[in-house]
């Protein structure tokens, strides 16, 4: 692992269709590259509209096996021509009737590393995904890169702290969490919570959310993207609550053994006491 990663998230708002959409992608890439990064997550469904904002199987056709689908292998010959780790949050048809919301991971040499399933799977006005996927049944997997491990967690997912822990105890140093989120229901936890799982699990998050209201719904989502390192401190500024924007930053990674070596939080763990945390 590098004492440095440059690392990279990138918002934006849906173009209109999902070709130009996924041009816009292939752009940011190139860009982050430009710049050094060496790992870049793009936001949830990123090829996409956030289609849930209604209900309605039309939206059934965005969704595509991975890695055997054309979006995964585009993005990675991308990844190898440019030498940067990839993070695409996609819909997934495991088979006909069978769909995911996951995220691919792509290493610096092309080559596929796995997939991550949206566990927890939100059903309220505006977000109504059961309609459109099954909870993940991936477990927290943490992906060995060219730039160290990394995990990934989606949207939703972050209100429950179980799988911020259990991509810790799994080795993360760098977790993603790309989002689709509202500006209505849920801006006053969008700086609280990465930040408090950074801490809490001594790692860095990347946090990326879209931006615009879309055609199918008035969810006005508020960007507003970061880097937090497990102090809490985020890395540079905040991204802009309505603009596409690319951020790139540094990720000191000596930080992690720092406050690791501060905090013992893994060596204190009490887990002979947690049981009832996992009765239904």
């Amino acid at each position: 692992m590098s004492p440095v990663i440059r690392a990279a998230v990138f918002q934006t708002a849906w173009t209109g269709d999902k070709e130009s959409m996924i041009q816009v992608h292939e752009q940011a890439a190139r860009d982050a590259a430009a710049q050094g990064a060496q790992v870049l997550c793009f936001q949830e469904l990123f090829y996409g509209p956030y289609f849930c904002q209604v209900q309605d199987p039309a939206f059934y056709e965005y969704a595509e096996q991975i890695p055997e689908g054309p979006i995964v292998r585009r993005f990675q010959a991308l990844a190898k021509e440019l030498g940067i780790v990839l993070v695409l949050p996609m819909y997934e048809e495991e088979q006909p009737g069978v769909l995911y919301n996951t995220a691919a991971v792509i290493d610096a040499d092309g080559s596929y590393l796995g997939k991550y399933r949206k566990t927890h799977i939100p059903q309220v006005r505006g977000f109504w995904e059961k309609f459109y996927f099954r909870p993940g049944n991936s477990g927290w997997p943490v992906f060995e890169t060219a730039v160290g491990k990394v995990g990934v967690y989606i949207c939703y997912d972050r209100h429950f702290p179980e799988g911020w822990r259990a991509l810790g105890l799994a080795g993360a140093e760098i977790v993603f969490n790309p989002s689709a989120t509202s500006r209505g229901l849920s801006a006053y936890l969008w700086q609280l919570e990465q930040p408090a799982a950074a801490v809490a699990n001594e790692y860095f998050v990347g946090a990326i959310n879209r931006v615009g209201v879309e055609e199918y719904g008035d969810n006005d989502f508020y960007g507003t993207s970061y880097f937090v390192d497990p102090e809490a401190q985020f890395v540079g500024e905040v991204a802009s609550d309505k603009e596409p924007e690319l951020v790139v930053r540094d990720l000191d990674m000596a930080k992690l053994r720092e406050v690791r070596d501060r905090w013992q939080f893994y060596r204190d763990r009490a887990p002979g006491a947690y049981g009832p945390l996992t009765a239904p």
